[in-house]
């Protein structure tokens, strides 16, 4: 069958209305753009009262965002079909992505541009501000420090978290044990940080740890600034405190989704509990094992607010983060804070790109 060929003079009414709709929208959508860069303006000069301007925030953050995408997608929609299906889902996608693009990933490249330079950007270096990294005293002891909250603090979390999982399982009050144990979660490093200086205080009526020493006949310790190296163990306990039950919590689920059949099958054919807790509970979990250790790992890297609060990296316990605070903000050496800066997440990538293959082995996304 021979297909009907549209007269010229009527492709013309056709398309009238499209060209039509596509500046319209191409009209809103620059209004949407400048009704939000006007907003900005107003919230950022305003001199209005705070309620005032807080209102605006909301309405603005909230309805503009709205009305970009709608106007966003209004225009795709007036475009040909095949460019509509391949340009929509950046219309989703495309806000988060300019997102990290502004907030991550351009300040990494100046980040790295910086640490090329001197303390004031004013001379290129090259590496040397690398080189110091790896080679002054005080960058060798935060390293080994942050090694050493590394094996500590990850090893001790994942065990407490492991048998608490197994432990729990089998108690009656499960839930209120695991809710107790995860409560701490809860709770900001800062604010961990504050109630932990208060048990390691000197003075024994504010010091849980010294009230109970002097109340056995010892003497008050700075459990903080004098017993080296143990007081890095000592901070290294407020960070297992607080991540335990992240590590229980997914442990837990993990061992739940073992079949039940293949632990009584294990019982039957008379193996111990410790043979089924070895040979079938942890290679059955060791996937989630190793998302945690390697989650328990970068946040041990990046650790900084329990320290900051309870020692200020004094008396042998600076870690990375800290120092990078010290150089950036209080040398103002913007350099060798920026190099310290790259060095740290050269170190984190490996592990998060370990941990996204994993997700993706599984289908997590």
């Amino acid at each position: 069958m021979q297909s009907k060929r549209i007269p010229k003079s009527q492709e013309g009414v056709l398309e009238g209305p499209s060209v039509t709709r596509t500046v319209i929208t191409v009209l809103a959508l620059l209004a949407t753009f400048a009704v939000l860069y006007l907003g900005f303006i107003f919230l950022r000069d305003s001199q209005a009262p705070q309620l005032v301007i807080a209102i605006t925030a909301i309405i603005w953050g909230v309805g503009g965002v709205a009305l970009l995408f709608f106007t966003a997608n209004w225009f795709i929609e007036s475009l040909p079909e095949k460019w509509t299906a391949r340009i929509q889902p950046f219309i989703f996608v495309g806000p988060a992505v300019v997102l990290l693009a502004w907030y991550l990933a351009v300040p990494t490249v100046r980040t790295l541009y910086l640490s090329l330079f001197n303390a004031n950007s004013t001379e290129f270096i090259g590496l040397k501000n690398y080189q110091a990294v790896f080679t002054e005293r005080i960058m060798v002891e935060a390293w080994t420090n942050n090694i050493l909250w590394m094996a500590v603090g990850t090893t001790l979390t994942v065990v407490f978290g492991l048998m608490i999982a197994v432990l729990a399982d089998r108690s009656r009050f499960e839930r209120v044990a695991k809710s107790l144990i995860f409560m701490p979660m809860a709770i900001s490093m800062v604010g961990a940080g504050v109630i932990w200086k208060f048990v390691y205080d000197v003075n024994p009526n504010i010091g849980l740890l010294n009230s109970i020493i002097v109340s056995l006949g010892g003497q008050p310790q700075a459990w903080l600034s004098l017993v080296q190296p143990w007081n890095n163990l000592f901070l290294i306990v407020v960070m297992v405190w607080l991540q335990t039950g992240f590590a229980m919590v997914l442990i837990s689920a993990a061992i739940k989704g073992i079949p039940e059949e293949l632990l009584e099958a294990a019982r039957v054919d008379g193996a111990t509990e410790v043979q089924i807790f070895f040979r079938i509970m942890i290679p059955a979990i060791s996937g989630t094992l190793l998302t945690v250790i390697t989650t328990v790992v970068i946040f041990t890297l990046k650790i900084f607010d329990i320290v900051m609060v309870m020692t200020g990296g004094q008396f042998g316990t600076e870690v990375i983060g800290v120092r990078f605070y010290r150089e950036m903000f209080t040398n103002g050496n913007a350099g060798y804070g920026s190099a310290i800066a790259i060095v740290l997440l050269i170190a984190v990538i490996p592990v998060m790109i370990y941990n996204l293959r994993e997700f993706s082995k599984r289908e997590a996304f």
